[in-house]
């Protein structure tokens, strides 16, 4: 499950919110063990990607990096590259 959260800073076009959302959601359904949650607990935990999401997206607003932004593209390829290697597809 926590193998979809991708690093999200540093790339160019930078992150959007929908990025955002789908690690902080990955990031509950990991710690809270639910891939989708019961109706008792269906607030809690969208109210938890919410307060996520928002921390997230303060907290890379607020990094600074020297280095130059990675090319998604190229990041792309070179993850599909890594997993032929390893899976042999």
């Amino acid at each position: 499950m926590c193998r979809n959260i991708k690093t999200l800073f540093n790339f160019e076009p930078p992150v959007t919110g929908e990025e955002i959302r789908a690690a902080s959601l990955q990031f509950v359904r990991k710690i809270s063990g639910f891939t989708s949650p019961s109706k008792a607990n269906e607030a809690a935990f969208h109210g938890a990607v919410d307060e996520i999401a928002e921390i997230s997206r303060r907290l890379l607003l607020s990094l600074e990096s020297n280095a130059r932004p990675k090319n998604r593209d190229e990041e792309a390829a070179k993850a599909r590259a890594r997993a032929a290697h390893r899976f042999g597809t």
